[in-house]
C-alpha cells in the first residue's frame, strides 16, 4: 500500500500520511504530485499517451508524472518517475526544478501541490523504454503540437504547464 504525506496550505509536511488515492482530504490538507518534462536539443518535448484502461482521462497525451511517496522528495519522486514511466535517468541531466501551482478541490476531498521538474536530454525514440501499464505510446513534439492537442482536449494540466514548454 502506497502512502502519501499530508502537507498544510503552506507546502510543509503535517507529520501525517494518506493512502494513495484516499480523496477524504479536510479542506486544509493537501497531497504532492510532480510532474517531469524531458526537453531535446531540438526543443521538442517527450509526451506519453495514457492506456485506455485509465480511469481518468484514458487515452490522453500528458508529461510523465505522479504521486511523492511518504518519506520522498520531490525530486526523488519526479526522477523515479521518469525512470518508472519512461526508462530516461535524469539524476545527471541539466535541468530540475521549475514552478509549483496548487489545486483546491474540496468537493472532491482532492487538494494538492504539483511541483514542475524540466531535464534537458539528447535522446531518440530507442532510449525510450515506456511503462506499459501507465502509457500506450509517446512522440516528441512541438510546443505548438502540445497546443493544438490542449486545444483539441486531449492534453493534461496544459493550462497551468504551458510556460515550461518555452
Amino acid at each position: 500500500m502506497e502512502l502519501w504525506d499530508i502537507y498544510d496550505e503552506q507546502k510543509k509536511p503535517t507529520g501525517r500520511v494518506m493512502k494513495k488515492n484516499d480523496w477524504h482530504m479536510k479542506p486544509d490538507e493537501f497531497h504532492l504530485t510532480v510532474l517531469g518534462v524531458i526537453r531535446r536539443p531540438d526543443h521538442t518535448f517527450l509526451i506519453t499517451q495514457r492506456v485506455m484502461t485509465k480511469a481518468w482521462a484514458p487515452g490522453w497525451w500528458e508529461v510523465s508524472g505522479g504521486g511523492v511517496q511518504a518519506g520522498e522528495s520531490s525530486e526523488q519522486a519526479v526522477r523515479r518517475e521518469l525512470l518508472e514511466e519512461t526508462g530516461l535517468d535524469v539524476e545527471y541531466a541539466p535541468g530540475g526544478y521549475q514552478f509549483s501551482y496548487k489545486r483546491v478541490n474540496p468537493e472532491e476531498g482532492d487538494n494538492y501541490f504539483v511541483d514542475i521538474y524540466r531535464y534537458d536530454m539528447d535522446v531518440t525514440e530507442s532510449d525510450v523504454k515506456l511503462q506499459e501499464e501507465e502509457t500506450m505510446g509517446f512522440k516528441f513534439a512541438t510546443p505548438d503540437e502540445i497546443k493544438e492537442l490542449a486545444e483539441q482536449g486531449i492534453f493534461l494540466h496544459y493550462d497551468s504547464i504551458k510556460q515550461v514548454f518555452e
